[in-house]
């Protein structure tokens, strides 16, 4: 029993700087915490997608929601279809509790653009669009040319990334 004593007291002096200096400890009850809890979004309408598809519409974790790939497609102009896309990307960060001004990440996948010089043009088509949900506070966004889009007849397809309650508050830092 003597033996284990300084061990024991040379653990405690060694935790205790580190315990009282700011450090986060985390506990068993943060791990089974709602902010870890993973919800499945499914909005009406779109049970298909997770059924037949075996894919979430939507995934929640806390307070970040991940949107799954959107296709922009169907009748009409190009433009059409993108609104269309951006109103459907909206119905699904509702559903997950969240808006566009939330979104702190874009993903766009275009279908059409063959080379640079077509995928600017195509993009100063889209960024029109995109200007019309994102009128400032603009996401993080990467767009990537593509062969093929899983929809058929899809131009482009949109994934998003939010975070619930960003857009109340934002801030732009330029070091310029």
């Amino acid at each position: 029993m003597s033996s284990r004593l300084p061990l024991r007291l040379t653990l405690a002096s060694l935790l205790l700087p580190l315990l009282t200096s700011g450090c986060v400890v985390v506990t068993d009850n943060a791990i089974g915490s709602e902010t870890a809890r993973k919800t499945i979004v499914i909005p009406a309408g779109q049970g298909e997608a997770y059924d037949a598809y075996h894919y979430a519409p939507a995934v929640r974790v806390g307070d970040t929601v991940i949107v799954s790939g959107i296709p922009a497609g169907g009748p009409g102009s190009y433009e059409d279809q993108v609104r269309r896309m951006f109103e459907r990307a909206q119905k699904v960060l509702e559903a997950a509790g969240a808006n566009l001004s939330d979104v702190v990440e874009i993903n766009s996948f275009h279908a059409q653009p063959r080379d640079s010089a077509a995928f600017n043009t195509e993009f100063e088509r889209f960024l029109k669009v995109h200007k019309e949900y994102f009128p400032s506070g603009y996401p993080a966004w990467t767009a990537v040319g593509t062969t093929a889009l899983l929809a058929p007849g899809a131009v482009v397809e949109m994934r998003l990334v939010a975070v619930v309650g960003a857009g109340r508050s934002e801030k732009i830092k330029r070091l310029d």
